[in-house]
């Protein structure tokens, strides 16, 4: 087929119908714009798709569902960057049909800011990830709710947990509608916090699955970097190998500084903010982690923050620290600065975790060499003191 015979579609997406229209190569439209409601776009798709025509979406909620009903009968499909196409096609004038013209224009023309369309597993491990921050979040709410009526009583609680106990309400001389509120209130963080052990126990069987399952202990054997956090930046990061070098990664996570630079003006600011945001939250909790753990990113930390404050230097070590997570996951290899005893550990925390290492048929002491072969790493390490126990490991495979 020639070029100016091939069809370029965009297609704009609503929460109850899409607009689609088409182009040839020489820009001019050969499909009006039509809308479709969603009932009706599977069988459009099927009888009006070739593998000849190529196809453009923006990114939002669904689209990985119609990327991939469009790829089984287009030739090719692009997923578009919301803002950064709003940026190249910005109009005063903006209805569904301009919408999708000009996507299917930007297609023809081959300048779509197109995204990475990251595969069925990647997308899993996202959407598990946002589901417990969700509950997080949900949980952190519902305990501000119960200290908010304390304080509209003028009550101070009780350090800890107590504060959360039923009984403990049962005591307070406050109203009937307060208590109420309260006791509500608990209930929802006993409800929540079953569900994010749910889902903890479900990211512990995933880290153990291909293909997380060769790549957890890079980021584990990392001081600051737990379970939770490694399957945050892994299921942010997908495929490492599409980050030619570290400050790619670091740009896409949002840590890197903003620049301006115009004739004679050359700025510099705060960080980007600009990528992935659960990428981003995990790399500065992980710094502060590794802060409070590791006596060497402690006194990076403390020679930075004398000269440009606590938070600002925290956000450094979190950028420092997604270096070396690019550098392990590319390279395949041990952390250079690895003390193999504390890696243990945290193989040992790993597997005990939701008893993973039990339910692969595996004792602790099995698990963690495993997870130190993978690594390259421990084999002089005998035994590990865990939890106020001595573990010995098995010899390693060598």
């Amino acid at each position: 087929m020639r070029q100016a015979d091939k069809r370029y579609f965009g297609i704009d997406m609503h929460k109850h119908y899409v607009v689609l229209a088409a182009v040839d190569g020489q820009q001019e439209v050969v499909v009006k714009p039509r809308k479709l409601h969603w009932s009706e776009f599977e069988s459009w798709v099927k009888e009006n798709l070739t593998g000849a025509d190529e196809a453009v979406i923006e990114a939002m909620a669904g689209a990985w569902q119609t990327h991939d009903q469009l790829a089984e009968h287009a030739g090719r499909v692009v997923v578009a960057h919301p803002y950064h196409v709003k940026l190249v096609a910005a109009s005063m004038v903006k209805t569904d049909k301009r919408d999708a013209v000009a996507l299917a224009r930007l297609l023809a023309a081959n300048i779509v800011p197109e995204v990475w369309v990251p595969p069925p597993h990647v997308r899993e491990l996202r959407s598990l990830v946002a589901h417990r921050q969700r509950l997080v979040w949900k949980r952190a709410t519902a305990k501000v709710r119960v200290r908010s009526v304390l304080q509209s009583n003028r009550l101070v609680g009780p350090k800890g947990m107590s504060a959360f106990d039923p009984d403990y309400w049962e005591t307070l001389d406050v109203s009937s509608i307060d208590r109420l509120r309260a006791l509500h209130a608990i209930a929802d963080i006993d409800l929540v916090t079953a569900q994010i052990k749910e889902v903890e126990q479900e990211l512990s069987r995933v880290s153990a699955s291909q293909p997380w399952v060769n790549q957890v202990p890079y980021l584990i054997q990392l001081p600051g970097i737990g379970l939770t956090t490694a399957m945050t930046v892994l299921g942010a990061i997908g495929d490492v190998t599409r980050f030619p070098t570290a400050r790619q990664l670091v740009g896409y996570a949002g840590l890197g500084a903003r620049v301006y630079t115009s004739g004679l003006t050359h700025k510099t600011g705060g960080i980007t903010k600009q990528g992935r945001s659960e990428l981003r939250c995990a790399m500065v909790e992980a710094a502060w982690n590794a802060i409070k753990y590791s006596d060497l990113w402690r006194e990076r930390f403390e020679r930075l923050a004398y000269r440009i404050g606590r938070q600002k230097a925290a956000v450094a070590m979190a950028r420092k620290l997604l270096v070396v997570v690019w550098h392990v996951l590319t390279e395949q290899a041990a952390d250079r600065e690895a003390d193999p005893d504390a890696v243990a550990r945290s193989m040992m925390l790993w597997g005990q975790r939701n008893r993973l290492a039990k339910s692969l048929g595996m004792t602790l002491a099995e698990f963690t060499r495993q997870k130190l072969d993978l690594l390259k790493l421990g084999y002089d390490v005998e035994q590990i003191t865990f939890c106020s126990r001595v573990y010995a490991l098995p010899p390693p495979a060598i």
